[in-house]
């Protein structure tokens, strides 16, 4: 995924809707095509002008045409593959030895029925919604949510009545994806607050070593106003994605308001957090995963964790999400009908950072590095809808979770502005911006 030059992103801070980690340029990959195709110029013209040394020439514009294609994404790759696929793994693609994806240390039967044991919580909110106010079925229901966000930053949610929806809205992903290159490629944008954008990698301007994925961002925070700026195709698109999004919004909220009453968080404090959560910014990124040719040597997306409060992500029955839990990456093998919901780094996000919801819990809660492989037989889709807080809002931890003797204040106050300064430092690329943040206790 390109990213923005972080003097442009600092500069447009107050008005960007989607956190840095998501904000890609087209305009910069242009830019880059552009200088590929004047050095094939240069290369060609050089031969004929009897360069003495040609084939260096000629050697150059093939790397730099090898880059261009690149830049489409690997769905573009593998189409000029032919109807076979590409045999072997670019070189862009294979990450050092020490970053591959070994085998996972243990296969999560998220039912619970397996050896797994059930290590990924299960919430039903059916149960939830169901369960009288004040009453034990409730106190256990929230308890069990509280433990998931404590222990694990993951779990995964049934009951939830989106089932519909989100079949419908693989489906739509499935068919944008394949959709000639094209008509994928007029989405690619510079403007780093476009409802939409088409990108691959996960920071494709920066990356050493490219991600075997392409993506569709689409910034949900004023439907009726960004919805128009949405692809054509499929011509169902804009309907379905629209009303899973809708639904998705009305589910972070549900799930917020449950976390907070697994807190111990209400009346007033409970309900600034809630306007917030309804004032703030919404953003799907729809993923795709192609079949890889040698998938040990690469990742669909590298180790990271979402910004925002909360990461409601739907994906189709084909294996590929880990977690990172007790010092191993644990494989979540999908749940049918069920949502993976993760706790962000307002309440870790695409910048490997942890920040907000861990704040705001003063350290109960906890954002976890996920990562993505790929597989050598299957295309994976996935969407995860993010939710995030106003950039304004200055998050600190609650002070009902706060107590000078027992549990003492872990955090700074924080905002977005104090994240991008983190971001243009140094520091930022040796430690976390949780860590930034920390107060030194005695």
């Amino acid at each position: 995924m390109a990213i923005l030059d972080l003097d442009d992103l600092v500069r447009n801070s107050s008005s960007t809707t989607a956190p840095p980690c998501h904000a890609h340029s087209a305009l910069a990959s242009n830019q880059r095509l552009s200088q590929a195709e004047c050095k094939a110029g240069d290369a060609a013209a050089a031969a004929a002008a009897g360069d003495p040394n040609p084939h260096q020439a000629e050697c150059k514009a093939e790397e730099e045409e090898d880059d261009e294609l690149l830049l489409k994404g690997v769905r573009h790759l593998c189409e000029r593959g032919g109807g076979g696929g590409i045999k072997r793994l670019p070189a862009r693609y294979v990450l050092p030895p020490s970053d591959r994806p070994a085998a996972p240390d243990h296969r999560v039967d998220i039912a619970g029925a397996g050896a797994g044991g059930g290590l990924i919580p299960v919430i039903d909110l059916a149960r939830l919604r169901a369960a009288p106010p004040g009453g034990e079925e409730r106190a256990a229901a929230l308890a069990k949510l509280d433990a998931a966000c404590r222990d694990y930053g993951f779990f995964q949610v049934v009951g939830h009545g989106l089932a519909g929806g989100g079949i419908e809205m693989l489906d739509v992903a499935r068919r944008f994806f394949e959709l000639p290159f094209g008509e994928r490629a007029r989405h690619m944008s510079p403007d780093i607050r476009a409802a939409v954008r088409y990108g691959t990698s996960f920071n494709q301007l920066n990356d050493g070593v490219l991600c075997w994925r392409d993506f569709l961002k689409l910034v949900c925070d004023d439907l009726d106003a960004v919805v128009p700026t949405w692809p054509v195709a499929p011509a169902d698109l804009r309907e379905v994605v629209s009303t899973y999004a809708r639904s998705c919004r009305r589910l972070f909220r549900e799930l917020m308001e449950a976390a907070l009453e697994a807190l111990g968080i209400g009346g007033s404090a409970a309900g600034e957090v809630l306007a917030d959560c309804d004032a703030g910014s919404q953003m799907l990124m729809v993923n795709c995963f192609p079949a890889c040719p040698e998938p040990d040597l690469t990742l669909g997306m590298p180790p990271h964790s979402d910004y925002g409060f909360l990461t409601v992500l739907l994906q189709d029955q084909v294996n590929g999400l880990e977690v990172r839990h007790a010092d191993r990456w644990v494989l979540v093998d999908p749940l049918p009908g069920a949502l993976v919901v993760n706790v962000g780094d307002h309440f870790e996000s695409c910048c490997t950072h942890r920040d907000h919801f861990e704040m705001y819990s003063n350290g109960r809660y906890k954002s976890v590095l996920h990562r993505v492989r790929v597989n050598s037989a299957r295309s994976r889709i996935s969407v995860a809808s993010l939710h995030s807080l106003p950039p304004a809002r200055v998050i600190g931890p609650a002070p009902e979770l706060v107590d000078d003797e027992k549990n003492p204040r872990m955090y700074m106050d924080t905002d977005f502005a104090t994240f991008l300064d983190y971001l243009g430092s140094a520091e930022g690329k040796h430690k976390s911006f949780l860590q930034t943040r920390r107060l030194t206790t005695s």
